[in-house]
């Protein structure tokens, strides 16, 4: 009987004991919380915001701004092909041989490109593929009217030509960013008439700058971008997103003929000093030094024990051309061109091909172990025959 007392009091303790409990830690939660010192407590994550450039929802107004300076251009060209004429008889052909006169057929080629409207009397920029061997261009204004043109001048090494357009209207140019400060993720709008199906317009960025070595052009610094460009868009504008002019489409990595997101375009800088050589000489003037070379590799430097794995090994010198006027030799390395370093054969035809005729070049580098300097005179670079 009392063992049941003492049990019923205890069970009455502890329940008193836990509702008392209960009761703190409803009314005063604070009282049950650890120090700070005693408790461990974690960093707040910081909050990272990246700077946002607020952008356009439609492109319709930088579109407006360009598309009316950019034009098709259709082309036709006249091929003659000859045709031998044979007896069908076989004995006649042992006896006689193929005596027939040859049959003549001509056949038209047909093909299609853009071109931009740089100036408002009418100078028009696309490329010289678009053109080469043309007997006839037909060029389309975005209005649909059809007007003739001249060519003024075509420059196979860098593809760009010049035409005019034979109107005594005043027309619409293409507003021009030259800046030269286009960026690797910058929006870019492609203007063309791809496969010929009339004015189109795709949308992209900026993918590269200074894009070579591609073996386009002989002289290359591509803008890349993954603006879908096809047959038909070459010579067409590439703009910014206010509709303003950096390029001249091109080219595009293809391996099927239609677009990969891997095109090319012509920065308008470079385009531009083409296009004013072209208005004024009707060709382009380049400097030239007359010599072969390639670029020093770990293996030729080896191979021929040059100095160092740099510049580049000069191969062939041109005949009384400058180079060899200068006393250059095959087997020369070139390291400098007026104290400037020469990485690459691209770097180094293009550096000499930007200076005029005339220029005084001092040519640096090694023959063997011995370090040399030459003085030379840039002589004028023989057009390409294309």
């Amino acid at each position: 009987m009392r063992m049941r007392k003492l049990l019923s009091l205890l069970l009455t303790a502890l329940t008193a004991g836990l509702a008392g409990a209960f009761v703190v830690l409803f009314m005063a939660p604070d009282l049950m919380r650890m120090p700070d010192s005693d408790r461990q407590t974690k960093a707040p994550v910081p909050t990272i915001t990246l700077p946002r450039q607020s952008g356009p929802f439609s492109y319709a107004d930088a579109v407006e701004r360009a598309a009316s300076s950019v034009v098709n251009i259709f082309t036709a060209k006249i091929t003659t092909e000859s045709q031998a004429m044979q007896f069908r008889d076989p004995l006649l052909q042992h006896l006689f041989g193929n005596i027939l006169p040859e049959k003549t057929r001509q056949r038209l080629d047909t093909s299609l490109g853009s071109g931009v409207i740089i100036s408002e009397d009418g100078y028009l920029l696309t490329n010289h593929h678009v053109i080469e061997g043309a007997d006839k261009i037909k060029v389309v204004l975005a209005n649909g009217q059809s007007v003739s043109v001249s060519v003024v001048g075509s420059d196979a090494e860098s593809d760009v030509a010049v035409l005019k357009i034979d109107s005594d209207s005043k027309l619409q140019a293409i507003p021009i960013d030259d800046s030269s400060d286009q960026q690797v993720g910058d929006v870019v709008l492609a203007i063309g008439n791809p496969f010929g199906v009339g004015q189109t317009v795709t949308m992209g960025i900026i993918s590269a700058t200074g894009r070579s070595h591609l073996g386009i052009n002989t002289f290359e610094n591509f803008i890349q971008t993954d603006a879908a460009i096809n047959p038909g868009n070459s010579g067409g504008a590439l703009v910014n997103a206010d509709g303003e002019l950096i390029g001249i489409n091109t080219a595009i990595f293809s391996k099927t003929g239609g677009s990969h997101g891997i095109g090319f375009a012509i920065p308008f800088d470079l385009a531009k000093g083409i296009m004013q050589q072209l208005i004024s000489n009707g060709y382009v003037v380049r400097g030239w030094l007359g010599i072969h070379g390639q670029n020093v590799t770990d293996k030729l430097a080896e191979a021929f024990g040059l100095h160092n794995e740099e510049g580049i090994l000069v191969t062939g010198v041109m005949e009384d051309g400058p180079a060899s006027k200068a006393g250059l030799r095959p087997g020369d390395v070139i390291t400098t061109i007026n104290e400037t370093s020469i990485d690459n054969s691209q770097q180094l035809m293009q550096l000499i091909a930007s200076q005029p005729p005339g220029t005084q070049l001092t040519v640096g580098g090694w023959r063997g172990s011995d370090q040399v300097n030459f003085e030379t005179i840039s002589g004028e670079r023989p057009a390409l025959d294309k």
